[in-house]
């Protein structure tokens, strides 16, 4: 099983690659994850870049990437009460073409790290609905961490009761990918 990592944050050491690493470090030993390191160099979606011979190369990396992946892991910072630009527009060039989007049925999660003690609550609901919308099939609760930057020691998290709530979440998408082998 491969969970392929979003981080929104483009920082190398973000509390938000931070939290991914928990997570990550959470997953069961037989499923394996990748983060992809490229969103940064993703240009902003454009339908006048959608088409074969204008399709940016980390374009089709990413929607590779995503069609490959058994799951999806949205891990969030809060800019300006929302998601950042970053994952937006990853979100929106995986949801293409509509019909045969690569995102389309991905079991996903979302987690969400920021400085204030609200946990990037806003960011994290955004990206329920919008990975919802995009068509991947998404867990309702997600974990958010607040005050994030005293919430790590070690790359874990240094409260026991968030890291168990961030270890259930990542086992319960371990098991929703298991669900939709079996469905299958």
């Amino acid at each position: 099983m491969n969970v392929l990592v979003l981080v929104g944050s483009l920082r190398p050491d973000s509390t938000n690659r931070r939290l991914a690493d928990a997570a990550v470090a959470h997953l069961p030993a037989d499923v394996q994850a990748t983060v992809f390191e490229r969103l940064a160099d993703l240009p902003h979606y454009s339908e006048e870049l959608d088409h074969d011979d204008a399709l940016p190369e980390v374009a089709r990396d990413l929607r590779e990437a995503v069609a490959d992946a058994d799951a999806l892991l949205l891990v969030t910072p809060e800019y300006n009460g929302s998601l950042p630009s970053a994952l937006k527009n990853a979100v929106d060039w995986t949801s293409r073409p509509r019909g045969a989007s690569a995102i389309a049925g991905t079991p996903a999660a979302v987690l969400g790290a920021s400085g204030s003690p609200r946990a990037a609550q806003w960011a994290r609901e955004d990206g329920v609905r919008v990975l919802r919308v995009a068509g991947a099939d998404v867990l309702e609760d997600t974990v958010g961490v607040g005050s994030a930057f005293q919430a790590f020691a070690d790359g874990r998290l240094t409260d026991p009761e968030l890291d168990d709530a961030l270890r259930g979440l990542v086992r319960r998408l371990a098991e929703q990918v298991r669900a939709h082998r079996t469905a299958a």
